[in-house]
C-alpha cells in the first residue's frame, strides 16, 4: 500500500510541476493578446484586473505556487522517513490544487495555446467557448459596475475542466472572438476530419 500511495504522490507532483514549469515557460514568451493596455479589459476576478504576464508581477502567484510544491514534497519526505502511515494523509494536500489556478491574475493567449491563471491550455484541448451577457441573473453581477450589464463571461470547455474569465469590453471580446473563433473551428474541422476518416 506504501509503494501505491507513494507512486500516486510522485505522479501528481510530477503532473502540477510539470504544468507549472509550463506556465513559467509561457510567460518568458510574448503573448498575441494582450498586446496593448486597451487590451486588458478582461479579468479573472469581478474586482481585479489582470495583471500581465511577466515573472515581475506574477511573483506572489510563483511564489505561493512553489511554496506549495515545497511543502508537498517536505511533507512525503517526513511520511517516508517517520515510516509511519499516517503520511498517505498528504495525499490529501492536493485536493486545494484544483483551486491552485487562481494564484497567477493572469490570462493571455500565445500562438500554441491560451494561459489562464496557472494552467496552460494548448488549442486542441478546447472544444468550445461561449460568451454569457453578464446581467441581473448572473453570478458575477453587483461584484463591480463596471461588469454589471455591460460584461461578458468567457467560459472556455476543455476535455474535463473548464475555465471562464470576465470580459468587460466588446473590443476585447470581438479581439477574442476572432482569435478562439479560427483555433476551435480548426480543431473541430480535424476532429472532423478523423471521425469521417474511420
Amino acid at each position: 500500500m506504501v509503494i501505491v500511495v507513494g507512486t500516486l504522490f510522485i505522479i501528481l507532483f510530477m503532473y502540477q510541476l510539470v504544468k507549472f514549469l509550463e506556465v513559467l515557460l509561457k510567460m518568458s514568451q510574448k503573448p498575441a493578446f494582450p498586446i496593448n493596455s486597451e487590451d486588458t479589459a478582461i479579468r479573472k476576478h469581478p474586482d481585479r484586473k489582470l495583471a500581465p504576464p511577466t515573472y515581475q508581477e506574477q511573483k506572489w502567484g510563483i511564489i505561493l505556487f512553489t511554496a506549495m510544491l515545497v511543502f508537498w514534497l517536505v511533507m512525503f519526505v517526513v511520511g517516508l522517513i517517520d515510516s509511519s502511515d499516517g503520511w498517505t494523509l498528504t495525499l490529501l494536500l492536493f485536493i486545494p490544487t484544483m483551486y491552485s489556478h487562481d494564484l497567477f491574475n493572469m490570462f493571455a493567449v500565445y500562438g500554441d495555446g491560451l494561459v489562464s491563471g496557472s494552467r496552460f491550455i494548448p488549442w486542441k484541448n478546447i472544444k468550445s467557448y461561449e460568451f454569457k451577457f453578464i446581467d441581473i441573473n448572473h453570478k458575477y453581477y453587483g461584484h463591480s459596475k463596471e461588469i454589471n450589464d455591460k460584461g461578458y463571461e468567457l467560459i472556455i470547455k476543455q476535455r474535463v475542466f473548464s475555465t471562464s474569465v470576465i470580459v468587460v469590453s466588446e473590443d476585447a471580446k470581438e479581439k477574442l472572438t476572432e482569435i478562439l473563433s479560427s483555433h476551435v473551428a480548426c480543431n473541430n474541422d480535424k476532429k472532423m476530419i478523423k471521425e469521417s476518416a474511420v
